[in-house]
């Protein structure tokens, strides 16, 4: 059964009548540019949908590439930020050990890092390469070239300084003062600390070791023997000079096993452990002065200690609520 064409109806207003409407050649063309105009609404939505919102095929290549690299930059950048720990601590042993030890100047933080390029240069590559944490581990790089430059350098210097210094290596402090390799006496060490007497924040000069009355006190380095007897707040104490600007003091002594004038060499037993003077127990106060200024003892147990030792003594060392005297 063949299906009719559907006709359009409309009423007459004048007559009342049903009319059929028929449809000129104007109103087929406007219809067909409706249709038309709508469908080329419809295509231009589609195409920036997919323009903005579904990326190409070499856009979605671009787009892992960039994730690679950045991927890439970040495993860099955390490599340089460990590369700059293990600098930082090299440098902090530099110049508070090391060259302190040989008597030579700590390396100023401006020559460590040097001169670096110019700031309009990351700006540059910032642009180029649109990441800046390329820059970012361009300038850490140039920093950390430097740094290791400066410290292979200080290396050399303090080579030369040791084969060039015996006498000084033997006469300076090296050891602790009182057999405690195991390090679990020290009591407290160089710097602010709360006093066990008169309950107020106070400067400690030394380090302080407990241990049971006459156990032995022995020499730190070679040197002379330039103070036996008792001295306010240290008790019976005994100072060695060692020559070359150092001196070590040793306080709170149960007794002293030297005389002044007398030469003593590294180890030799030159007193007894006590609890004299403003002492609240057993123990052995320590100090090295370097040309008249008390500085930490901690970095002078060099030929005591292996590394393994002595973070450990460092870590009970900076114990700052307990402090014997």
């Amino acid at each position: 059964m063949k299906r009719q064409k559907q006709r359009q109806y409309h009423i007459n207003p004048v007559t009342l009548a049903l009319e059929h409407v028929e449809h000129g050649l104007l109103y087929w063309l406007k219809r067909s540019g409706y249709y038309l105009l709508g469908g080329i609404c419809l295509g231009v939505i589609f195409f920036f949908l997919f323009y903005h919102f579904l990326p190409s095929p070499r856009e979605r290549q671009l787009i892992e590439q960039k994730k690679q690299l950045e991927s890439q930059i970040k495993l860099i950048d955390n490599q340089v930020n460990q590369m700059q720990v293990v600098m930082a601590d090299l440098s902090q042993r530099d110049d508070n050990l090391y060259r302190v030890l040989l008597g030579a100047e700590p390396i100023p933080i401006g020559v460590r890092q040097g001169a670096t390029k110019k700031m309009s240069y990351y700006d540059e590559l910032a642009k180029m390469t649109d990441l800046q944490l390329a820059a970012d581990l361009a300038l850490k790089a140039d920093i950390l070239e430097k740094e290791l430059y400066v410290q292979a350098k200080s290396y050399d210097e303090i080579l030369q300084l040791a084969k060039t210094q015996e006498l000084r290596m033997e006469n300076i402090p090296a050891i602790q003062p009182v057999l405690n390799k195991n390090l679990t006496r020290v009591a407290s060490g160089y710097g602010w600390r709360i006093d066990p007497v008169y309950h107020v924040r106070r400067f400690h000069d030394g380090m302080d070791f407990t241990a049971p009355r006459g156990t032995d006190v022995f020499a730190t380095g070679n040197g002379k023997v330039t103070f036996v007897g008792h001295k306010q707040g240290y008790g019976n104490t005994v100072i060695v000079d060692h020559g070359f600007g150092y001196e070590t003091l040793y306080a709170h002594l149960y007794k002293s096993l030297c005389r002044v004038g007398q030469k003593v060499k590294r180890a030799d037993v030159i007193a007894l452990v006590g609890n004299t003077g403003k002492s609240t127990g057993p123990h052995l106060h320590y100090e090295v002065h370097y040309h008249g200024k008390p500085i930490d003892p901690r970095n002078y147990y060099f030929y005591d200690l292996t590394p393994e030792e002595y973070d450990r003594m460092v870590q009970l060392s900076n114990n700052f609520g307990h402090m014997l005297d």
